[in-house]
């Protein structure tokens, strides 16, 4: 099971983060952006438009649409070039900048285990029993793979491997996930 663009922190249903602007690099504008799409070759390409968000470092305004002009993976990350980022300082000024895409854009997945941030945000998390144990917040990703983070009530957040043993149904049009965690899991 799988969820793409990958972090979809961006506010509200319509738009899905892509990347994070992390610091310019060298004296040309190029930018080092944090990857938070399982496509960067699509939302990274060569002319793709962007939205930009300030985020809590950015210096100042940004404008409401970057172009990408060129992009290349470096450490890890993507350094980016923009069309309207042409030095060092315009470049600095997009420090912290989180760049989103349009969830409507996204064409629907092929695979029926696979889905996108954005759809499984806000689905209600249930046991088999119908018992509800909390609702799934966001995705997160980490080195072991995907995890649902849930909200519960009164409850501190629970992270819960997407896999399909402890995940086995998703059930979008019911607006549910049910849960077959391990003994445990759920435990304080």
């Amino acid at each position: 099971m799988s969820s793409t663009p990958t972090g979809s922190t961006a506010p509200g249903p319509a738009r899905l983060l892509v990347g994070v602007v992390v610091r310019p690099h060298g004296l040309r504008g190029e930018l080092v952006v944090e990857v938070r799409t399982d496509s960067p070759e699509e939302r990274f390409a060569p002319g793709a438009e962007l939205a930009a968000l300030s985020g809590a470092r950015t210096p100042g305004p940004v404008p409401p649409m970057l172009t990408v002009v060129a992009s290349r993976p470096h450490s890890g990350r993507l350094l980016v070039t923009f069309a309207q980022a042409v030095d060092r300082d315009t470049a600095e000024g997009l420090r912290g900048v989180r760049l989103l895409v349009d969830a409507a854009d996204l064409p629907p997945t092929d695979d029926p285990d696979e889905f996108h941030a954005h759809q499984l945000e806000g689905l209600r998390a249930e046991l088999g029993d119908g018992t509800v144990v909390g609702t799934v917040k966001e995705i997160a990703h980490g080195p072991g793979g995907e995890l649902l983070v849930l909200t519960r009530p009164d409850l501190p957040e629970a992270l819960v491997p997407f896999v399909s043993e402890i995940v086995p149904i998703v059930d979008l049009e019911g607006g549910r996930v049910v849960l077959d965690p391990p003994e445990g899991l759920f435990d304080p």
